[in-house]
């Protein structure tokens, strides 16, 4: 993992098309702006560990219906 320390307005750069944006830090919280192609799936991890989660629960019950 890189940890990289950035002040408000600073860019980061992934891959040559991501781009990640500070925008502001306040009372203990960072907000940042991302900026990516729209082929680029964007997602914060508990939405996708929630989707991933309702996927597995889905498949446990066509599995349980079958057998």
């Amino acid at each position: 993992m890189l940890v990289l320390t950035r002040k408000v307005g600073e860019r980061v750069v992934i891959g040559g098309s991501v781009v990640v944006e500070v925008i502001e830090v306040r009372a203990g919280r960072v907000r940042f702006g991302i900026q990516a192609p729209q082929g680029v799936t964007v997602l914060r991890q508990e939405l996708l560990q929630e989707a991933n989660a309702g996927v597995q629960g889905a498949v446990k019950q066509r599995l349980t219906s079958i057998l």
